[in-house]
């Protein structure tokens, strides 16, 4: 009986002493020295950029299907506005130029996303949309690739301009003006409204 009752003894010493050497690190915790970094974490849902402040916290895709942050055009004031090139509306890109033109040395840009949402009215490529619109219109401003503007592909760029400005986008040339700190401070959709009123807008923030 005393040889079990001292193997049952030292049984009970070698667990207590694995207890306390165990390693008591917090799982959720990275090691020290480990080598790897903090992150801010991605965003997974997209509708999670309505919470963003400025424009300059989004990158979307030229031509070219490269990306580009529009940090680049921080301190200027933009236009944002979705196009279409078989859209009754389609001859504003005239206006837009003649206003890019105008007020592009005083710190002024468009930014133009074609969208083929609406009608179907913006088929084809990049490169035959931009074609088509660099030569029939002359446009020198900046076009980006097509995107979606609402639905569940809606670009998180539109999220966003739709939570400032709240509504879906109607139709296509919908306009957002935003201002030198990246705040949006004005919508224009182009069926109620002409494009004096975006004009006007645009030198309010000049």
């Amino acid at each position: 009986m005393m040889k079990y009752t001292g193997l049952f003894a030292a049984a009970i010493v070698t667990l207590f002493l694995v207890g306390c050497n165990k390693d008591n690190t917090n799982p959720n915790e990275t090691p020290a020295n480990s080598g790897q970094t903090s992150n801010t974490p991605e965003i997974v849902n997209p509708e999670d950029t309505v919470t963003f402040d400025r424009i300059y916290q989004f990158k979307v895709l030229n031509g070219q299907g490269d990306s580009v942050s529009l940090a680049n055009y921080r301190g200027q004031v933009l236009l944002v506005v979705n196009t279409a090139t078989e859209c009754g509306f389609t001859p504003q890109y005239t206006d837009l130029e003649r206003m890019y033109q105008s007020y592009r040395n005083q710190g002024f840009t468009i930014l133009d996303f074609p969208c083929n949402q609406f009608g179907g009215q913006a088929p084809g490529t990049y490169e035959e949309i931009h074609g088509y619109c660099t030569g029939t219109y002359n446009i020198t401003f900046p076009q980006f690739a097509k995107i979606d503007v609402n639905g569940t592909n809606a670009s998180p760029l539109y999220l966003w301009l739709k939570s400032k400005k709240p509504g879906n986008i109607p139709w296509n040339f919908t306009k957002f003006i935003i201002n030198r700190k990246g705040e949006v401070v004005g919508r224009f959709d182009a069926r109620t409204s002409d494009m004096s009123d975006v004009q006007n807008a645009v030198i309010n923030q000049l």
